[in-house]
């Protein structure tokens, strides 16, 4: 099962970017504030090492991250979350994957991959803001693996059932945090209720073309 981020502060936040009639940058600062809330809760049990810290007063033992996090937005509408989370992880690497979802078989093409150097001792966070078919997080998250990325989360926004039980079969070793499970997709492979296609509403690039 996906973790469900149900904090009050996010689904306030869900109703915005739900609405028909939310503007492409309201939308756009919704996203990025929805991810930063929700890496409050996927970051909970992150790894630490104790290390000593020269206080002004005292020496103390303190902790710091024990690795890396790296954000790997799924192009194009991952980019939308990146921000509200490096907010809180500055020091956060990124790397992108491409996938773009062909529309007749609703199965993702990978036309770009590039990621930090040290993503094998990472803590990764697959950024998507729709988890719908879930094949293109699927992929993603096999491109991820082969470069030998072994701690994975999958963070999406809105999901489906058809998508989260596609990563449970592929992927049962990947995290999955949602800010909402929807009730499914309709024929074309959009989420119902869902907000749209995410890419288009973040960068304005169409007008609700379902």
């Amino acid at each position: 099962m996906p973790h469900i981020v149900n904090h009050p502060l996010i689904q306030h936040k869900l109703t915005l970017i739900r609405n028909k009639n939310t503007g492409t940058k309201e939308f756009r600062e919704n996203v990025n504030e929805i991810a930063g809330l929700m890496a409050y809760e996927i970051t909970r049990n992150i790894e630490l090492r104790e290390i000593r810290t020269e206080t002004p007063l005292m020496s103390c033992m303190t902790w710091e991250l024990a690795r890396d996090i790296v954000l790997v937005p799924v192009l194009r509408a991952g980019l939308g979350m990146v921000d509200g989370i490096t907010s809180l992880i500055p020091t956060a690497k990124i790397g992108h994957v491409g996938m773009v979802r062909d529309h007749n078989s609703l199965e993702p093409i990978n036309y770009y991959a590039k990621f930090p150097y040290r993503i094998k001792n990472s803590v990764v966070l697959v950024l998507d803001p729709m988890l719908a078919t879930g094949g293109s997080a699927s992929a993603t998250l096999d491109r991820l693996k082969k470069e030998g990325a072994f701690e994975l989360k999958l963070v999406c926004i809105v999901g489906a059932p058809e998508g989260v039980e596609r990563i449970s079969k592929d992927h049962p070793d990947v995290e999955v945090f949602l800010a909402a499970l929807d009730d499914g997709l309709n024929e074309k492979g959009y989420i119902l209720p869902g907000l749209g296609d995410a890419g288009d509403r973040l960068f304005g690039t169409n007008d609700f073309p379902f």
